[in-house]
């Protein structure tokens, strides 16, 4: 498929007025590959053919199946595992202090692609029925792609993405084989619930999550965007509350809503003592800083 520089041009355009997401240089070689089987499916030879269909009115659903070919919804069961066991020996005891009371916690996965990771906190809690019993367990999970939502909606994943991150044990525990592939508990899909959303909209309401989780999606976002999205997650954490970003992801340099946590590993808390956001003097001085001399 020859990438011509125009064709290129249009198809960024497209994902990023979609997504917010850059189809940078160094993703290009995903091109290919992303959209050979959906050329295949609808007998496209090469991509300037594609733009030239996505510019006809009666191919309207193209545009969709472009961007859902070209997002990356690579994700595994405890992916990073080392990350899974700090929120469950550091983070999730810290919450569960704090929401005694109520003994209610909301978690929001942002970005959660095909379910892996909301139903790997959800095996977090099972594991430990003792310790969660009478406690309510929210976990949303919200992507763009409704062609993962559908995965995940279903709980129902192959051979090769079940065994992907977990046990046998947790596999036999939390998964039953069947003709079309092994199906997430009745247990661990009540405590999951899926949206389609972007973490451009608005935070889900309600908000004030107790845990966010925004892992590898602020890669693909360049800078001006990705302090829209910290502003979003920031409105979306409670006050008291955790954001988890990815391996390679940080707020250092890039926003002032979100500090690190003491206990490090890509954790961070919202800014100041009380999680109070910037107020206006502080949202002005960085607006007069950004100003052109």
């Amino acid at each position: 498929m020859a990438l011509n520089d125009a064709s290129h041009r249009i198809v960024a355009d497209l994902l990023c007025t979609r997504t917010g997401q850059q189809l940078t240089d160094n993703r290009l070689w995903r091109v290919s590959s992303a959209l050979a089987g959906l050329f295949r499916e609808r007998g496209i030879s090469n991509l300037d053919q594609l733009v030239c269909l996505l510019g006809d009115g009666d191919e309207s659903d193209l545009a969709t199946q472009v961007v859902e070919a070209l997002l990356n919804n690579e994700t595994y069961f405890f992916r990073d595992h080392a990350y899974f066991s700090i929120l469950a020996e550091t983070v999730l005891p810290d919450i569960a202090s704090k929401r005694a009371a109520s003994r209610r916690i909301r978690i929001w996965s942002a970005g959660c692609s095909t379910g892996q990771e909301v139903l790997s906190l959800a095996m977090l809690f099972a594991g430990q029925p003792d310790r969660w019993a009478g406690w309510s367990i929210d976990i949303l999970g919200t992507d763009i792609s409704s062609k993962a939502l559908a995965v995940a909606n279903s709980g129902l994943y192959s051979q090769f993405e079940i065994q992907r991150g977990i046990s046998i044990g947790q596999m036999l525990q939390f998964f039953s084989e069947t003709p079309q592939g092994w199906q997430a508990s009745d247990t661990i899909r009540a405590m999951a619930r899926f949206k389609q959303a972007s973490v451009l909209d608005a935070p889900p309401h309600p908000s004030h999550f107790d845990l966010v989780l925004c892992r590898n999606v602020l890669l693909y976002f360049d800078p001006p965007t990705r302090r829209s999205v910290f502003e979003r997650l920031s409105q979306a954490t409670a006050a008291d509350g955790w954001l988890m970003l990815g391996a390679g992801e940080t707020v250092i340099g890039q926003t002032d809503f979100f500090v690190p946590a003491p206990c490090g590993a890509t954790l961070y808390h919202p800014v100041g003592s009380s999680g109070q956001r910037p107020g206006p003097d502080r949202r002005m001085a960085r607006a007069l800083a950004a100003m052109p001399a």
